[in-house]
């Protein structure tokens, strides 16, 4: 997670260790298989093989682990798809793009991602404002894609509920995504992608005109 979205995290995070990166990773398998609230700290010991007390060695309870798995992936969406939006001015290009990176990680983070998408209500206070704020800003990096093409007139405005929706298409993947299916996850980022230009690509500016034009003639 890089330091413009560290700022965000005013919740405490411990440093870093591969033993705490194990204990995520065995964690957010946990998490996707059974659901966040039917996971207890037992189950988590039992499964990375330490007893309670050294188990809290490593993390300071169960919703530290959620929050740290969540902020790891969510953030670095965010600032993913702020260097993509930075790299690339061509909406369409702009599109493709964050498409493609976000199912990548997706198809290689599955459990991760499962958690972020579905558990991020189990989060309390602070910690879930953060996360929700970061799930916004990611809203925000295609809200402005699609933006630049409405003014480049190469789409037609989009309904903010509308953009909700085209992204829970991709999010919500996990449910049904299998990384070693027939399509890879860049190939379903194209399809998808397909079908969001079929939606909100709007007629070249020339052709608006000519119709505006056709529909001022008088029948001769």
């Amino acid at each position: 997670m890089s330091n413009s979205v560290k700022h965000l995290a005013a919740v405490p995070m411990q440093e870093d260790t591969p033993q705490r990166s194990r204990i995520r990773g065995i964690a957010a398998a946990l998490f996707a298989a059974k659901g966040y609230n039917a996971v207890g700290v037992s189950e988590i010991g039992e499964a990375v093989g330490l007893a309670r007390g050294a188990l809290y060695h490593h993390i300071t309870s169960k919703e530290e682990l959620l929050y740290n798995i969540a902020i790891r992936y969510i953030g670095d969406l965010v600032e993913s798809g702020r260097t993509i939006s930075d790299d690339m001015p061509d909406p369409v290009a702009r599109i493709r793009l964050l498409s493609r990176h976000l199912m990548r990680v997706i198809g290689a983070h599955i459990n991760e991602m499962t958690v972020c998408f579905r558990e991020v209500n189990s989060l309390t206070g602070e910690r879930h404002a953060i996360i929700s704020q970061l799930h916004t800003e990611y809203q925000n990096i295609w809200a402005r894609a699609i933006a630049d093409g409405v003014e480049a007139g190469a789409f037609r405005p989009v309904e903010p509920v509308a953009l909700k929706g085209i992204l829970g298409m991709y999010f919500y993947s996990f449910l049904w995504l299998n990384p070693d299916g027939h399509h890879r996850p860049e190939e379903i980022a194209d399809i998808f992608s397909n079908l969001v230009f079929r939606g909100i690509v709007g007629e070249p500016r020339a052709d608006r005109g000519k119709k505006s034009q056709g529909k001022n003639q008088r029948p001769q």
